[in-house]
Parts: C-alpha cells; structure tokens; sequence
C-alpha cells in the first residue's frame, strides 16, 4: 500500500521506518509492503472530539466501481477486494457503533461485530468494549429475530425505529434481546434524532455501511461528517445503485479530500465535511 494523499517528504520508493504509523510503507529497492493493524488505525483515527466523547462523528464506509455501481447482483462483496476489507475491519474496530439499514441487514446477511485481539488493548484504553454495537435503522421491524446478529451478539444489538412502529415487532425484538431505541416521532427515522440518540447512549464514534438508502437519508439531513470511499478499478454497467440514493439535496454538498490510499488499482479515498 501507498499513501498519494497527503504528500510527505518520504516517497513510496523509499524505505519507511518499520511500524511507523501512517507512513508511506516501503522497503529497500521499492517494493511496497501490506500496512498492519495499527498503521490503518493511526490513518483512520477519529477526530479527538470523538475520541473524547463530547461530540458524535458520523462517517460512513462504502465501496463504488468506476462506473458508480454500489453493488454487483445486489452485493457490495464482488467489487471489494482483501484490501478493502482490512479496512473494513479496522473501521469496525474503531468504532463505538456500526449503524445499517434493514434491507443491508437482509441482503448482507450481516452478523454480529466480533471482538478482534489486535484491538482489544486498544478498545479498552478508549473505554469501549470489545466490539462495536450494531445498529439497525428499520421502520418495519420487518427482521428475521432468530439471527445471530440478535441472539448471540458481544453487546445487545440496537433497533432504532420511529415511535409509530407497530408495537407487536417492537416486543418481538425485546424478547430476542434487542434493545429498541425510537428516534423519529412516526414509523420512520429521523437521522439526525438517530445521530442524538446514540450520543446519548455513549456512542460518539459513528460508523455507517449503509446502504444506499439509509446512506442518502443521511446525507439529505446534513448529518454526515466523513465518508471512506474505495473506488474499485471496475467497471460493471447495469443499473445497480450507487453509494447513496433518495431524493436529492438542493444543493451539492462539498467535501474535503483528508486522505488517499492505493494499492492494486483500488483508490481507498477519505473526505470530510468542510
């Protein structure tokens, strides 16, 4: 892996110190070496507010190929790569909570986040525990609650919903053990109420992997501080959807470029809000 953004004064054809965190990774003669654990949680870290907990940082995590396609036959998965989802991981582990949508949950057949070792020191220095919660955005409550991501997770899984959601799946999901949370006043959520109430509960590291849906509302309520795009060197036609979808906003929203990383072709790009 290579840094292209921001520039530094050493070159990727340079060697790099060995484990020196965010540092263009280089050995003697140019070749680049793979990045570790900490080295990805030193480029991705968290603003200090964040970190700090006195104020919630959103930032979601997504994959797109060349031609704008969030998805292959319905699935992020084809167009990633073992790069992609090192990072994948190491955003989770940086995290207080991972907030998805329903369909997401459905498609992906999303599980719950697990504890990893490399981290664990870590995630308890920051008082966290071992692994990120799941929270999941549904209107419907329309979930398979014999899942695993809702009987066996490290820390019970989160449903946010709308106080107008039917009460019947509302105790279905409190007899599976999850932990319901309304943050809208009708069946759907309010993004920004969802961004409150997880602060309220201590979670101020905000990680989002979408999907689209959820990931447009998100950006159509002004809520979005950061977003970890990989733009994957393929191209794939069709019309699956792109990163975000819904209505558009009035006026397009400007981000700065914080970072970019390469490897293989893959772009893993880092931009926040202004």
């Amino acid at each position: 892996m290579r840094r292209l953004f921001p520039v530094t004064d050493v070159t990727d054809e340079t060697a790099a110190p060995a484990g020196e965190a965010g540092t263009p990774a280089g050995t003697p003669g140019g070749e680049l070496r793979e990045w570790g654990p900490a080295e990805l949680a030193a480029a991705y870290a968290y603003p200090e507010q964040a970190r700090a907990g006195r104020q919630p940082w959103l930032r979601a995590n997504m994959v797109s190929t060349l031609d704008g396609a969030a998805q292959h036959e319905g699935r992020s998965q084809p167009i990633s790569c073992a790069t992609d989802m090192r990072i994948f991981g190491v955003l989770r582990a940086l995290a207080d909570v991972v907030v998805v949508g329903a369909e997401t949950v459905r498609q992906e057949g999303y599980r719950p986040a697990r504890a990893r070792a490399e981290f664990a020191a870590a995630r308890e220095a920051a008082g966290q525990g071992p692994a990120p919660v799941i929270a999941v955005v549904t209107a419907s409550l329309d979930l398979d609650f014999s899942l695993p991501l809702f009987t066996s997770p490290l820390a019970p899984t989160l449903v946010l919903t709308g106080a107008g959601a039917a009460p019947e799946r509302v105790a279905a999901a409190e007899r599976a053990g999850a932990r319901v949370v309304t943050a809208g006043e009708g069946a759907g959520v309010d993004p920004a109420r969802a961004v409150r109430a997880l602060a309220d509960l201590g979670h101020t590291r905000l990680l989002t992997e979408g999907g689209p849906r959820l990931l447009g509302q998100m950006v159509a309520a002004g809520v979005l501080d950061e977003l970890c795009l990989t733009v994957a060197p393929m191209l794939t036609a069709g019309d699956a959807q792109r990163i975000a979808g819904g209505p558009s906003v009035t006026l397009p929203r400007r981000l700065a470029l914080k970072s970019m990383l390469e490897e293989d072709g893959f772009l893993f790009t880092r931009y926040q809000r202004t």
